[in-house]
C-alpha cells in the first residue's frame, strides 16, 4: 500500500513538473468553419508536440482584425500566432512586426504553395505567413431554381445576366432571395465584395496620383447597381449579413445565388451542414464586359508577431496546421472535399480532391485570374484587388464600408453615400500625405 501511495505521489509530481514546463502559445483566429475544425484535430499536434499546449482566443472576422492590429501595432504580447491575411503581411513585414517563417522544418515544401498566394505573403523573398486557405470569389447558385427560372448559368457571367436571374429566382412567399451578398460594414466583410465589383465596372480607389474616384461614373453605376439588385431580390436586414450570415442563408435554402468566397464551396456541398448540397453550381465571378471579373484574392493565413517569446513553439504549430499532413488529416476525418483549399499545388493535382470537389477547378481558375499588380480597368499606384495595399486602408475602408452600408439600409442615398466617401478619403488621403 505505502510502495502505491509512493508510487502514485511520484507519478504526480512529474505530471506537475510536465506542466509546468509545458509551453503554452495564445493563437487568435477567425470563426470560420474551417478554422473552427481545425482547433478539434489539435490532439494530433499535442500528441506529436506534448510539450506545447494550445490556447485559443475565436472571433468574429471584423473583431479579430481589431485586436490583431492594436496588439501587435502597441507591441501588446497578447498572441503568438495571429490569423492575418493577404493585405496585413507584407505591410507588417515591411514594419518588421512579423517573424520571417525560417523555422517550418524540412519536410514542409514552402515551393507547394501555389505561387499567387504565396507572392501575396511575402516579402524581400522571405514568406512571412503561411496560408492556411486560399480563395477568390465566384458564384455559388442553386441549380433547380435556375432551371425553374427558366435560364442556364454561363461559365462565366455578366452581371447583367446575374441581376436578371436573381429577379426572376426571387420568391418571398416561399422565403427564397434571388441573391444573397455581403452588407456588413467593414474593410473585410462588405468592401472586400464591393471593391472586387467595382473593379468589374471600371471603378478605382484612387487614380495614379492617389485622388479619390467615389466621385466618378463608375463608382456610382457600381454601387446604385448593388443597392437596387439587393432591394429586389435580397434578404431583409442584409445591410448585417457578412460571410456566416449569408453561408447560413444559402445552406437553409433561401437564397439562389452567392457570390463569395471559395472557400465557401466545401460548406455549401456538404450534406451535414447544407439542405441544398446536391443542388448547387458554380460559376466564375461576373463581369461587364471591360476585362476584370468581380473576384478577389485572399489566404487566411498564420503568422507570428516579432514580439512573441515563443517563436520556436509557434513555427511548429504554424508548420502543424498548413502542412500537406494536416490536409491528409483533415481528408481521413471529414473527406477530401472539406480540406482547407487554394493553398497547395499538389492538392489541386490530387486525383482524390478532383474526383470529391466539383469546385476544384473553378476555384484555381478564379485564384490564379486575379491579379494584385493590375486589379482595375484603368492604372493605379496600388497593388490589391479588394484592399489598397496602404496602412491607412484599414480605418478608410471601414469609414466607407459604414457609409455604404447605411445606403444599402436605406438610411441614405447612393449619392450622399458616394460624397460621404469621397469627402473621407480626401481628407485621409491629405492627412496622410498622399495628395496636397
Amino acid at each position: 500500500m505505502k510502495l502505491n501511495t509512493l508510487f502514485l505521489g511520484l507519478c504526480g509530481a512529474s505530471a506537475l513538473a510536465f506542466a509546468a514546463h509545458a509551453e503554452t502559445i495564445t493563437i487568435a483566429t477567425v470563426n470560420n468553419g474551417d478554422m473552427v475544425r481545425m482547433q478539434k484535430l489539435t490532439d494530433d499536434f499535442t500528441a506529436k508536440n506534448p510539450d506545447i499546449q494550445l490556447e485559443w482566443v475565436t472571433l468574429e472576422e471584423n473583431v479579430l482584425r481589431e485586436r490583431v492590429t492594436t496588439d501587435i501595432a502597441t507591441k501588446g504580447g497578447q498572441y503568438d500566432v495571429m490569423t492575418i491575411g493577404t493585405y496585413e503581411v507584407p505591410i507588417w513585414a515591411k514594419q518588421q512586426w512579423l517573424l520571417p517563417l525560417d523555422g517550418l522544418g524540412a519536410d514542409y515544401d514552402a515551393a507547394d504553395i501555389i505561387p499567387a498566394i504565396a507572392g501575396g505573403l511575402s516579402a524581400d523573398g522571405k514568406l512571412y505567413a503561411a496560408p492556411f486557405y486560399g480563395e477568390s470569389s465566384f458564384v455559388m447558385y442553386r441549380k433547380d431554381l435556375m432551371e425553374k427560372a427558366g435560364l442556364t448559368m454561363p461559365d462565366a457571367p455578366t452581371w447583367e445576366f446575374i441581376a436578371d436571374a436573381a429577379r426572376k429566382m426571387t420568391d418571398r412567399a416561399a422565403d427564397i432571395n434571388g441573391i444573397c451578398l455581403r452588407g456588413k460594414a467593414g474593410w473585410g466583410e462588405n468592401m472586400a465584395f464591393l471593391t472586387a465589383m467595382s473593379n468589374s465596372f471600371g471603378a478605382r480607389w484612387f487614380d495614379e496620383k492617389w485622388q479619390p474616384q467615389f466621385d466618378q461614373p463608375e463608382w456610382k453605376n457600381t454601387l446604385q447597381f448593388y443597392v437596387d439588385l439587393m432591394k429586389d431580390a435580397g434578404p431583409s436586414g442584409a445591410s448585417s449579413n457578412g460571410f456566416n450570415e449569408n453561408l447560413a442563408l444559402f445552406q437553409q435554402g433561401k437564397c439562389g445565388m452567392w457570390i463569395d468566397a471559395t472557400v465557401a464551396a466545401s460548406f455549401v456541398s456538404n450534406p451535414k451542414d447544407s439542405t441544398v448540397a446536391d443542388k448547387v453550381g458554380y460559376a466564375l465571378a461576373p463581369d461587364t464586359g471591360l476585362g476584370k471579373r468581380g473576384n478577389w484574392l485572399w489566404a487566411w493565413s498564420l503568422g507570428i508577431p516579432a514580439g512573441t517569446q515563443k517563436a520556436e513553439a509557434a513555427q511548429k504549430f504554424v508548420s502543424w496546421a498548413t502542412s500537406k499532413g494536416y490536409l491528409d488529416l483533415v481528408a481521413s476525418k471529414e473527406g477530401w472535399a472539406n480540406v482547407p483549399p487554394g493553398t497547395r499545388t499538389s492538392l489541386y493535382n490530387n486525383p482524390e480532391y478532383q474526383k470529391a470537389a466539383p469546385f476544384a477547378k473553378m476555384t484555381l481558375d478564379s485564384i490564379n485570374s486575379a491579379d494584385p499588380t493590375k486589379p482595375t480597368v484603368k492604372p493605379v499606384p496600388y497593388v490589391g484587388v479588394q484592399f489598397v495595399a496602404i496602412p491607412e486602408f484599414q480605418g478608410l475602408g471601414t469609414t466607407v464600408g459604414q457609409l455604404f452600408s447605411a445606403a444599402l439600409a436605406g438610411q441614405s442615398s447612393v449619392d450622399d453615400a458616394l460624397a460621404g466617401a469621397q469627402t473621407a478619403s480626401v481628407r485621409e488621403m491629405t492627412r496622410a500625405g498622399y495628395i496636397k
